[in-house]
């Protein structure tokens, strides 16, 4: 069964858990949080790629494509698609090799040092972004059961994980 489809349990596994857990190890509150974020994350990238896959694309590839879009020349090197999705290089050059082999991005020279190589988005790969976007958006990112407030509140609190594991230094926007 994949990891994001409904379970349609006639119970909370993750509550059941954390009661067990409680009498076993002791307070459960960090354990029942985690294996809530775990869940959420397969939830999330199933419906997410689940409305990808028309565009033949998963959501690592849409987040490198967006990064593109993003940047001025709309190309940037392979080292920093890596550290701006926060991903090992292996997976970029899979990434990027996919995207390339779809058409969406192609291959350049870093022309400042020679030998870099640089990922450049496509007028299809721009098309395609567009295109997967408007779904993810009118989608609410898989998140429509939420109000702006809980957005905000749910962006807050998983900002201070990532401030704390030292991601970056925790000023700018909240």
């Amino acid at each position: 069964m994949p990891t994001g489809q409904p379970l349609n349990l006639p119970f909370d596994p993750i509550e059941r858990a954390a009661r067990t857990w409680r009498v076993q190890f002791g307070p459960s509150s960090a354990m029942a949080a985690v294996t809530s974020i775990m869940r959420a994350h397969q939830i999330l990238l199933s419906q997410l790629d689940a409305l990808l896959k028309p565009h033949d694309l998963t959501f690592a590839r849409y987040e490198a494509l967006v990064l593109l879009t993003f940047s001025r020349s709309g190309a940037l090197p392979l080292s920093k698609i890596g550290e701006r999705l926060m991903v090992h290089p292996t997976s970029v050059t899979n990434t990027v090799d996919r995207l390339e082999r779809s058409g969406h991005v192609r291959r350049l020279r870093n022309p400042r040092d020679g030998r870099g190589v640089l990922a450049e988005i496509t007028p299809s790969g721009r098309d395609v972004v567009r295109a997967a976007t408007a779904d993810l958006m009118a989608a609410d990112f898989g998140l429509s059961m939420y109000g702006e407030e809980e957005l905000e509140e749910m962006f807050g609190a998983l900002r201070t994980l990532r401030v704390a594991a030292g991601d970056f230094p925790g000023t700018g926007l909240k």
